[in-house]
């Protein structure tokens, strides 16, 4: 098993990058501080909804498209009763079409 940073340095992280792209960024859950998975709610300003999920056990992060703020609030609800440690992050972006992936970053690669 490789070294891993803590989940809660790694959020930290990712809202520091999105402030310093001048982007707007909150935790809507705080997981656990070692080891929970992250979650990322990317919304463009037209209302279009991503999410970008990073899992303990996958490398890098899995989008999953989401059609509306409902079905945005029933996924979170049920990634929440299955995984209790998650952490939950909102971005605001330009464009989810774009290199969000690239621009987040990965958690491997700060060992």
């Amino acid at each position: 098993m490789s070294a891993r940073l803590k989940s809660g340095l790694w959020v930290r992280a990712i809202l520091r990058r999105v402030a310093g792209e001048g982007r707007s960024a909150m935790v809507l859950h705080r997981g656990d501080e070692d080891a929970g998975d992250v979650v990322v709610v990317a919304i463009e300003r037209s209302g279009t909804i991503v999410v970008l999920r990073e899992t303990m056990s996958e490398p890098g992060w899995s989008r999953v498209p989401i059609d509306d703020q409902a079905a945005l609030d029933t996924y979170l609800a049920r990634q929440r009763r299955y995984d209790p440690d998650l952490w939950i992050i909102e971005v605001e972006v330009s464009s989810i079409d774009g290199p969000l992936e690239e621009f987040l970053g990965r958690r491997r690669d700060f060992f």
